[in-house]
């Protein structure tokens, strides 16, 4: 744990020296050719930097954290384009550059605002249910394998509903508004929903400018939204490997583009139906239901075997259970202080 911590203090410091040389470099330079040679060593950087760590959990995060989203916007920053901007003041640059999060602004920033924020039920709903799963876990070879995956998939959700607020929360303590990442997703009644406006809005508010748009504009929305799936997909593998450092197996690309096609004829059939004057040929919660099981029976097949395959499962739940032990018991030292302090 503490070689963990050292290696954190180490890649935060190298972060930060990373964002401040992108803003200086940005600021100096117009967008175009130049500015991209100057910035690619940061974005690079940043695909490196997660390797530091040798917690498969904490490398996956890195490499989500810098290696896809950083990178991304370092790129996008080349262009003049993105969350990115030169002229922001260095903590929310390096804060914005670093970190799965985008300030809000504008019209964009009004239009946030009306999504509501976390309550604290729902945080410690979330908490509770993380709890119990990290506990059911010790029975995971008792358990039927499509049940593991289904808890598979509710731990990552809680997981990053409960961290991305938290950082949200620190952005709000030094003067910065950030946009939610997510909008209760098991209520998505389509897919396009589910992946366009409920599920992780900060790879979509990436993926739109860096490869949507520009794909539109020459080929057209169904070759857009293709290509976005596939960009996610092989991100997605690069993700894997960083995970379990083991060569990609086209999987995650699989599943993504899968999705991409089903969100393509999704929208090619509500326009007939739209044609034909029927709005919602399904009632929204049967709608919604669907899109559940499609994600879930999706991801058991091709999301989930190339993490958990080749003793990575067991590898995750062993980080898992150091790492609840190690909130567990931070949390009882500090408990024992609080108690400690009353007392005196």
């Amino acid at each position: 744990m503490e070689r963990l911590r050292d290696s954190i203090a180490m890649v935060s410091l190298a972060v930060l020296v990373a964002a401040v040389c992108a803003r200086a470099a940005s600021s100096w330079l117009r967008p175009g050719f130049p500015r991209l040679a100057a910035l690619l060593p940061v974005a690079a950087f940043f695909v490196a930097a997660p390797l530091a760590f040798s917690s498969a959990i904490v490398r996956g995060l890195a490499a989500f954290f810098l290696a896809w989203l950083g990178a991304f916007k370092v790129v996008l920053l080349a262009a003049g384009r993105g969350p990115l901007d030169p002229t922001l003041p260095v903590l929310p640059f390096v804060f914005t550059t670093a970190l799965p999060i985008k300030l809000k602004c504008g019209a964009a920033g009004a239009a946030a605002s009306k999504v509501k924020s976390i309550s604290p039920i729902s945080c410690a709903v979330k908490v509770a249910l993380t709890a119990a799963i990290l506990h059911v876990y010790q029975y995971k070879d008792q358990l039927n394998l499509y049940i593991r995956l289904a808890l598979y998939g509710i731990h990552i959700y809680c997981f990053l509903d409960l961290l991305l607020p938290c950082i949200a929360a620190v952005g709000a303590a030094l003067g910065m508004e950030i946009e939610p990442q997510f909008d209760v997703p098991y209520l998505a009644s389509s897919l396009r929903e589910f992946w366009g406006r409920r599920w992780n809005l900060m790879v979509s508010a990436i993926l739109r400018p860096s490869v949507y748009d520009s794909v539109r504009a020459r080929a057209g929305k169904a070759a857009a939204t293709l290509a976005t799936f596939l960009v996610s997909g092989l991100m997605h593998e690069a993700m894997v490997y960083y995970l379990t450092l083991r060569s990609p197996t086209g999987e995650m690309t699989a599943f993504f583009l899968l999705h991409g096609a089903c969100c393509v004829a999704e929208e090619l059939c509500v326009r007939r139906w739209a044609a034909r004057g029927r709005r919602r040929p399904l009632p929204r919660p049967v709608a919604t239901l669907l899109v559940v099981v499609f994600v879930a029976g999706t991801a058991f097949w091709l999301f989930f075997p190339p993490i958990c395959r080749e003793g990575s499962e067991e590898m995750l739940l062993e980080e898992w259970a150091s790492l609840a032990a190690f909130i567990t018991g931070a949390g009882r030292n500090l408990s024992g202080m609080f108690s400690g302090s009353i007392k005196s």
